[in-house]
């Protein structure tokens, strides 16, 4: 565990699920004789628009109209917060808000759907990964900023919100009418699938995934019928969280690195170890990674897959290996900030690249499939070079999957709604990962690549 007296949380994510928190000051550096000239054409600007615009503008809206166009200059994962919106963002650490349920991203400046989030009303009404927003409630989305899209998505409990997406295949844009309910940020789930055979699902990491993962795994375990093997969910986990992570990837190992970071300022390297606090008994683990796994999601998965203490199964993750401090200034507002990038225990930098699992298992997701590498000012990966880097920014590449035949709408129902053939039938790396534990596939993996180490 991070040590609670530093009041420091560090996080990873598309979704930020809590704060790091560092104190305002000036920072030790070279002459700053040229940026403080800059900074005085900045006030003689605001001072000429204050002055002569067409208009009254208040100060407070042209300076975090600057600011936010500094940082916009950095990276996707930058961004700063007014008040308001760091308020927003505060609620978000509670575990609930009132919306759809989808997570979304921008990509090419087109708000776009990473996935829906299980059993919400986002995903009851058929929104699917892949989707192009193009209008909330008939107000265009172009040039929203992220920020703006959740405010609009957002909304009182049982009030419609009605989102126009664009999709592949689809001639034309589709209408979806959604009714706003309460989304409860349930971090972890747990079931049976057969006796001797666990499932874990960890949707994001948030302040208490470890908790509630050690009393899933402490139930499983402690079931009528030993445990044979047991299935970790990753699957479009966002992130959050990144001591989270760590703790959770302790659950799992003896000893050993989980990840490091390393930043430009000495006090963001740091490394983290496991701490013998592993609960699991010694049975085979698959976990399952797709396109949505991120950041957080990544550490996990990449701790357990250089360990050789887990398979991992199904698609190239992601891809986002750095990690974010929010800076809270007086007035407020706030600033997210990528501070560091993280490696896992063999020094693998995945960013831009991604996890590649063990055994892949496409999804049954078609179209374009969008990861970091596609994402406009990108951290450059350590095997990406820069002129490949500034390709994929100015051409927006992302990866196309070949069509498939869609899931009929009848079998969009909530997972607690499904038999495990139905499941199986709609989710292929599902049934491969728990195919392999009940064929004793995966220790002899595991050994083979403990051998080749």
């Amino acid at each position: 565990m991070l040590k609670k007296s530093n009041v420091l949380i560090f996080l990873a994510g598309f979704i930020l699920l809590g704060i790091l928190v560092f104190p305002v000051g000036p920072s030790a550096g070279d002459n700053r004789e040229d940026v403080y000239a800059k900074i005085k054409v900045l006030s003689r600007v605001l001072y000429e628009i204050q002055e002569r615009y067409v208009e009254d503008k208040e100060a407070e809206e042209l300076i975090y109209g600057a600011i936010k166009g500094m940082v916009q200059t950095l990276d996707p994962h930058s961004s700063f917060l007014t008040p308001e919106e760091f308020k927003d963002l505060q609620m978000e650490t509670r575990g609930s808000f009132t919306g759809v349920g989808t997570e979304i991203t921008l990509k090419d400046g087109v708000l776009t759907v990473v996935a829906p989030i299980d059993g919400t009303p986002a995903y009851r009404a058929g929104i699917q990964s892949g989707d192009s927003i193009i209008k909330i409630d008939g107000k265009s989305s172009k040039d929203m900023t992220l920020r703006e899209a959740v405010k609009l998505i957002r909304g009182p409990r049982g009030t419609t919100v009605v989102l126009t997406v664009t999709r592949k295949n689809e001639p034309k844009p589709i209408d979806i009418s959604i009714v706003r309910d309460v989304i409860p940020l349930r971090s972890v789930r747990f079931e049976t699938l057969e006796d001797g055979y666990g499932y874990i699902r960890i949707s994001n990491f948030q302040g208490k995934t470890t908790d509630e993962a050690r009393k899933a795994l402490k139930k499983l375990q402690s079931g009528p019928v030993p445990l044979q093997g047991l299935i970790i969910d990753l699957r479009s986990n966002p992130g959050g969280l990144l001591d989270q992570a760590v703790n959770t990837a302790d659950l799992f190992l003896k000893d050993g690195l989980i990840v490091y970071t390393k930043g430009r300022s000495k006090r963001q390297n740091m490394r983290f170890n496991a701490k013998e606090s592993v609960i699991v008994e010694d049975y085979p683990i698959v976990v399952m990674v797709n396109e949505g796994s991120a950041s957080a999601s990544e550490i996990l998965a990449g701790a357990l897959q250089d360990h050789k203490r887990a398979l991992i199964l199904g698609a190239k993750t992601f891809g986002k290996a750095s990690v974010q401090t929010i800076i809270p200034f007086p007035d407020g507002s706030g600033l997210r900030l990528t501070t560091a990038r993280y490696y896992t225990p063999s020094g693998r930098s995945i960013q831009a690249d991604g996890i590649h699992p063990d055994v892949v298992v496409e999804s049954r997701f078609s179209g374009k499939i969008i990861r970091e590498k596609d994402l406009a000012k990108h951290l450059k990966g350590e095997n990406e070079t820069e002129s490949e880097k500034v390709k994929e920014s100015k051409e927006a590449i992302a990866e196309e999957k070949p069509d498939e035949e869609p899931i009929p709408r009848e079998k969009l129902k909530p997972i607690s709604e499904m038999t495990l053939e139905e499941r199986f039938e709609v989710d292929p790396q599902l049934k491969k990962a728990f195919e392999m534990l009940k064929n004793a596939e995966v220790l002899p993996f595991l050994e083979a690549a403990r051998t080749t180490k």
